[in-house]
């Protein structure tokens, strides 16, 4: 909305948007951190936590929520810099931000010894500069077009926002639901090892499904740009080179992950040969889904910068959720352990069908075909 909003030459109003967005988010961060730290033990037990776990989860869980705020602000200004045309102020942020959650892990945890604390601890004071010094920046005269400033709250465009986002939110809480039916079958057809294979596959899909998600994140403020200053030529031409960087980038991406599996879950499980054997093979299995899943997540992304929030929301859905939950519970059934590592590459390989066929469809409506 707010990159929009500067396309179309309202840069004013764009800031009082860019206000609100921003003051609304304080508001949510506060209550919903004095509504879910009281109930951190409910929610971990409800989550599956046992007499083990419990207590670390607590902590963990408690010691985050109070950093929820600047943790929302931190993602937050990571799209808000792009749209200011400062993406490598934000780039710089995220880094900073990164050693220092890894630099206080190590003092906190080895030298202190704050086990749990210290990590949860250290990763919360990251959080905090990567929230609160682009906020600081916004505060304060800048080179920028987006300034904080005085705004009231407009239901109406909160209304829009929250409907355009609605398919980030739903990929997020969907990779939580899938993650824990994951959990769920591999225990049923693998045990413990299964569990762990998932664990470092998700460290690995974080690396390569990192980068789709930043490229998206990066292009979409420039999409609605252009969007709004009704630029059709520049739209189509942003639609087509970003298909064809992403395409060349998955192969690239995909048979990198291919030759490296082993050497990837050796990092993790060189200790027990047949952990190892199970771990390569399921990263093989795995990544042929990053062939297509930068695709299906510039898809979502370009309809959220267009405005359209309910087809966003329909790719994520189908990608994160509907599909692979039918795939998880369907493919062991038939595969064994291959069917789960095979169950999210087959989501991603249907749901480019319902991607390209969106794209097609709303061609003439924006103008971009």
């Amino acid at each position: 909305m707010v990159s929009k909003t500067i396309g179309e030459g309202d840069a004013k109003k764009a800031n009082e948007y860019f206000s609100m967005l921003v003051y609304l988010l304080i508001i949510v961060g506060i209550v919903l951190t004095l509504i879910g730290t009281p109930l951190i033990r409910q929610i971990a037990k409800l989550l599956g936590a046992d007499d083990v776990l419990i207590e670390d989860c607590v902590t963990y869980g408690g010691t985050l929520f109070l950093f929820l705020t600047p943790f929302l602000l931190q993602n937050c200004f990571q799209s808000f810099v792009v749209v200011a045309e400062t993406p490598l102020f934000g780039l710089l942020v995220s880094i900073v931000s990164g050693l220092v959650n890894v630099t206080l892990d190590f003092i906190f945890m080895y030298n202190f010894g704050l086990g749990v604390f210290g990590a949860a601890l250290s990763t919360g004071i990251s959080q905090i500069f990567g929230g609160v010094v682009p906020l600081i920046y916004f505060m304060r005269k800048n080179k920028t077009k987006l300034r904080l400033t005085k705004a009231r709250f407009d239901w109406k465009a909160i209304r829009g926002s929250c409907i355009n986002g609605l398919s980030e939110m739903v990929s997020n809480l969907s990779t939580s639901l899938v993650n824990m039916l994951y959990n769920v079958q591999l225990m049923k057809y693998a045990g413990p090892d299964g569990v762990v294979a998932y664990g470092i596959i998700m460290y690995i899909s974080f690396i390569f499904s990192g980068t789709y998600l930043g490229f998206a994140i990066g292009t979409a403020p420039v999409i609605g740009y252009h969007y709004g200053a009704e630029d059709h030529k520049e739209l189509r031409n942003l639609l087509v080179r970003c298909a064809r960087l992403i395409t060349i980038v998955s192969i690239l991406m995909t048979g990198l992950a291919e030759i490296s599996s082993k050497f990837l879950a050796s990092i993790f499980v060189s200790y027990d040969d047949a952990l190892l054997a199970m771990t390569t093979r399921a990263i093989r299995i795995f990544s042929l889904s990053y062939i297509i899943s930068g695709l299906n997540i510039f898809s979502s992304s370009f309809f959220t910068a267009l405005h359209n929030g309910p087809i966003s929301t329909a790719i994520s859905f189908l990608r994160t959720l509907l599909f692979q939950i039918a795939f998880i519970l369907i493919l062991p059934l038939i595969l064994g352990i291959d069917g789960i590592w095979l169950a999210v590459v087959l989501a991603e390989v249907i749901t480019l069908f319902f991607s390209l066929g969106f794209l097609i469809a709303n061609r003439k409506k924006y103008k971009y075909g």
